[in-house]
């Protein structure tokens, strides 16, 4: 385990000093110039209905060591460790109190050794930035998702993905504007399989009462608290009548203790047809652990793909902030071609979370700024910019931000 500490005078990469954040930044700048583009992605700052992410009440870990906070940072595989690394810099860069204590995990290994160090240090943090790691179907039948150990060790049994239409990414769909959550640690996740006969494989799909009804109060106080109007439970019950039976019955039970929240269900294989169709339409969903990996992608992609949106991954005590759709992206891995948009923007949530709201407020209008005006797009989105040239973008619209708003001041 290596320790990262930049200090709050470091030089950036560009060779610029660091930004100085004081009272200067707050959203004088913010309010004025990007207007509703502040408001994308509802986890910070404010939603489309104007109430404030909070991880649903949960407490984050007090700042330590001078008001500095120490997170757990996980490289993972593929464009994990390049997209974090471009983190580190912008955070050098606006001076965020952050320190991050990276741990290496080996996809490779059979061993849990690194995955167990991992969560200890997150245990320690309380909190974590984490790229995927890579889960490979050659591995023996013994060999454990060190994606899904991390979520289950920590019960992280909230997934909670806002996929918005953004300023400047050109999609079939406009106006779109949903939330998922997805039950985190159970269903066909379980990691529970044999095979009875030779030929004969089963596999455990694990749904529980008491999950189902947490997932599903989670969803829906989630919604009211962002003021939103409709909770859609998306299920398979008319086939698996016992396991999907009881998450639907889950989800009506509760919805009967929140009156002011229209509930509705929807069967999966409709629900994919609906959201490429008819996506407006959709408002909070909840759902078990596949489907939600099966949703989570395809909203994903309606909104302009997988390097755009970000995910959090919340329990009681523990939350892990990563790209929603979990992708390892190894065919453009070290080409400087990868969105950084998707990981920049999970460090703001995370940076919410910690309750550094300027610091993500700056850094998330200069992310929104940098494809809505100056259109420094990559590939991926229509556009020639490197992974790179996105990033000094983004930092050089901070700058911009900050001497504005000192001018103003």
């Amino acid at each position: 385990m290596s320790m990262t500490r930049p200090a709050s005078f470091s030089i950036a990469s560009s060779g610029r000093r660091c930004l100085t954040m004081s009272k200067l930044i707050r959203p004088l700048f913010l309010r004025n110039r990007l207007g509703s583009a502040a408001q994308v992605f509802g986890v910070a700052g404010s939603s489309r209905r104007g109430k404030a992410w909070d991880s649903n009440k949960i407490i984050p870990p007090p700042a330590k060591y001078g008001g500095r906070h120490t997170v757990t940072m996980i490289p993972g595989d593929g464009i994990g460790p390049e997209l974090l690394r471009h983190v580190q810099e912008v955070f050098r860069y606006s001076c965020v109190p952050v320190d991050f204590e990276v741990v290496h995990v080996n996809s490779a290994m059979t061993e849990e050794d690194d995955i167990d160090n991992a969560i200890t240090a997150i245990r320690r943090n309380r909190v974590a930035l984490k790229g995927n790691i890579e889960t490979s179907h050659t591995m023996p039948p013994s060999h454990k998702s060190r994606n899904n150990l991390l979520r289950t060790s920590l019960d992280l049994y909230a997934n909670v993905i806002h996929c918005q239409s953004l300023p400047g990414v050109q999609t079939r769909h406009r106006d779109i504007d949903i939330m998922i959550i997805r039950e985190n640690t159970e269903g066909e996740y379980s990691s529970l399989e044999h095979e009875s006969v030779p030929g004969v494989v089963e596999s455990l799909k694990i749904i529980t009462k008491s999950n189902s009804l947490r997932i599903a109060d989670y969803a829906f106080r989630l919604a009211r608290e962002k003021g939103r109007k409709r909770v859609t439970a998306v299920h398979k019950a008319n086939i698996m009548k016992l396991g999907d039976g009881l998450f639907l019955q889950c989800c009506k039970e509760v919805a009967s203790g929140y009156p002011d929240i229209v509930f509705d269900s929807m069967i999966v294989d409709n629900t994919t047809m609906q959201l490429v169709s008819k996506p407006q339409q959709f408002d909070v969903m909840v759902m078990p652990n596949l489907y939600g990996n099966v949703v989570s992608n395809v909203c994903a992609g309606l909104v302009g793909g997988p390097g755009l949106v970000p995910g959090a991954n919340l329990g009681r005590d523990y939350a892990v902030f990563e790209t929603a759709t979990r992708n390892t992206g190894k065919s453009i891995a070290n080409k400087n071609t990868a969105n950084p948009t998707a990981m920049l923007l999970a460090s703001c949530m995370m940076l919410d979370h910690l309750q550094l709201h300027d610091y993500a407020a700056l850094i998330r209008s200069a992310i929104l700024r940098t494809m809505n005006e100056t259109r420094m797009h990559t590939a991926d989105i229509g556009g020639q910019g490197t992974t790179s040239e996105v990033v000094q973008s983004i930092m050089r619209l901070m700058q911009g931000a900050s001497l504005r708003s000192a001018a103003a001041f």
